[in-house]
């Protein structure tokens, strides 16, 4: 049975976009692009190495670590095929299938790194607030559990995205407006009633806003934890813990709040601004990342350079 229904759909073939205005520049944009992946896929797959290889890192924090760098991946290769084609094939051509598959897994990989940035919140908030218990509270063997956890109600979450965006007509419109296909962009083309998809969108934009919202506040209780120790060195060195995911949330979440604005409340913008936050959404989060926590979390970089040396000796 084919993954669409055809006979809702007129158009079975959509069209994204480039940089709009600097079409004649695609190869060229193409290059970064490409050395963006390339990259990412380093630094992450270093990452992973590293924390399986070294024994002194199968530590919850660490496990985290992997989810957010294979996430980051996920992500990554979901929007890497339609990205490509854009700018280095100048291919925009998408079919109807093959456009809902790829919403389906570049929103579930996104709806995952929003909840491993929640856990390792979670995990961060422990380990200063709780440090004696850290250990006996979150084992390792707890990890795998949480993270199907993480995995299934991502997934679950935007199971349905695809399934009413089948259901819906396409008859005029086929022009998208980025480089790869969003649920909230596909369903603005259908010319049949769309409130379901309206409905169930908010919805998934809302539990990504709850696992920001309790991001925040488990940082509020961070800071409350960390103004009540009595040194001020131990302060500094409670709150260097958490530079690192501090900045990988501001990495992830500051592109999709300006997406989902954009797309949600602004009516006239540039559309080369909207096109700009949704390839930062799946370019800088997974090639920042890895640099992130190599540069500030001491116990990587030092194996990493550990490595590096041992591969040159």
């Amino acid at each position: 049975m084919s993954f669409i229904n055809t006979s809702h759909i007129g158009i079975t073939t959509f069209f994204l976009v480039g940089m709009p205005g600097l079409e004649h520049a695609h190869i060229w944009i193409s290059i970064p692009i490409c050395g963006t992946y390339l990259v990412a896929l380093l630094g992450n797959g270093t990452i992973l190495y590293v924390v399986r290889t070294e024994p002194s890192l199968h530590e919850p924090m660490y496990y985290f670590l992997c989810m957010l760098a294979l996430s980051d991946m996920g992500l990554s290769f979901a929007a890497l095929p339609t990205m490509v084609r854009v700018f280095l094939f100048n291919a925009p051509e998408i079919s109807a299938n093959a456009c809902f598959a790829q919403e389906f897994f570049i929103h579930g990989f996104t709806a995952l790194e929003s909840s491993v940035l929640l856990i390792m919140s979670f995990d961060r908030f422990l380990a200063i607030h709780t440090p004696l218990r850290y250990s006996s509270i979150l084992t390792p063997v707890r990890v795998a559990p949480v993270g199907m956890v993480c995995l299934s109600k991502s997934f679950l979450l935007v199971f349905p995205f695809p399934l009413t965006l089948r259901s819906l007509n396409y008859c005029k419109k086929s022009q998208l407006s980025h480089s790869y296909c969003l649920h909230q962009d596909v369903m603005k083309l259908a010319c049949s009633d769309n409130r379901i998809d309206v409905v169930y969108g908010f919805f998934a934009a809302l539990c990504g806003m709850v696992d920001f919202m309790l991001i925040v506040v488990s940082y509020i209780l961070i800071l409350k934890t960390v103004l009540g120790i009595a040194s001020r060195k131990e302060q500094l060195k409670a709150l260097n813990t958490c530079v690192s995911h501090i900045c990988a949330v501001t990495l992830f979440y500051l592109p999709i709040i300006n997406l989902a604005i954009v797309h949600r409340f602004v009516q006239h913008v540039s559309p080369l601004f909207s096109v700009l936050m949704a390839d930062v959404l799946v370019l800088v989060p997974p090639l920042m990342n890895p640099i992130v926590y190599c540069v500030k979390t001491r116990q990587i970089r030092v194996r990493v350079v550990a490595k590096l040396c041992q591969k040159q000796i």
